[in-house]
């Protein structure tokens, strides 16, 4: 761990964000997936957010993600043959579908929610609940980034 630190020093902020995000977010799909007998990746994580508590049509999904097009459409037809998604024809268009996840779905998502509940209390443990609530706050805050065009 000592070298991965000494590695962080020398990044900028913007791969120093990168960096953390990629490390925790491998350190949440491993946890889940050493317990759960459902093996989820990242990105069908974070389908399963854009769509929780709610009914998007695949085509707003698709666009709310960075992810392309077809390789969306993979991850939920994934997602349902895993039974975590149910896929649905919109009422008057037969060719718009809607999606959501399904009670199964919907606990997987809910229990992902508490490990990484769980994962941040450990950080919080080792760095302090003030810097966790700083940080979050400075990443909530409106840095300006759609003026740099």
């Amino acid at each position: 761990m000592k070298f991965m630190e000494t590695e962080f020093n020398k990044l900028d902020l913007i791969d120093s964000l990168s960096e953390r995000h990629h490390q925790l977010r491998r350190i949440i799909e491993e946890l889940w997936n050493d317990n759960s007998n459902i093996q989820l990746s990242n990105s069908e994580w974070f389908i399963m957010a854009r769509i929780y508590k709610r009914q998007p049509t695949i085509a707003h999904v698709s666009k709310s993600v960075d992810i392309s097009r077809q390789a969306t459409h993979k991850l939920i037809k994934k997602l349902e043959a895993k039974g975590l998604v149910e896929i649905n024809d919109v009422e008057d268009n037969k060719k718009v579908k809607s999606i959501r996840l399904t009670t199964l779905g919907e606990e997987c998502y809910e229990k992902n929610e508490q490990l990484k509940k769980t994962v941040q209390k450990k950080i919080s443990d080792k760095i302090g609940t003030e810097k966790i609530n700083m940080l979050k706050e400075l990443l909530q805050m409106d840095w300006g980034l759609d003026n740099l065009d």
